[in-house]
């Protein structure tokens, strides 16, 4: 069985990372959190997966789905 696993954008003691879930390390390290976001988002869209962004507090400030959604959500931000 093929686990979707979602891309997480994480604070990190160099800037800020991407992640994806259930993973220890890494994927990317960047010094901002937009250079972040733009990496992780890329990635999304070839793995067809979502972006799940997280304020510096860990608390999550948004999320994009790239995947195959039969029923998306309205998306009113883009």
């Amino acid at each position: 069985m093929n686990k979707k696993r979602d891309i997480h954008v994480v604070p990190h003691a160099d800037g800020w990372a991407t992640k994806k879930e259930s993973v220890q390390r890494a994927g990317s390290v960047t010094h901002t959190q937009k250079e972040a976001i733009d990496r992780a988002r890329e990635q999304a869209r070839r793995e067809h997966v979502e972006v799940v962004i997280h304020r510096k507090d860990g608390t999550i400030r948004d999320s994009d789905s790239y995947g195959n959604d039969p029923r998306p959500p309205v998306d009113r931000k883009h």
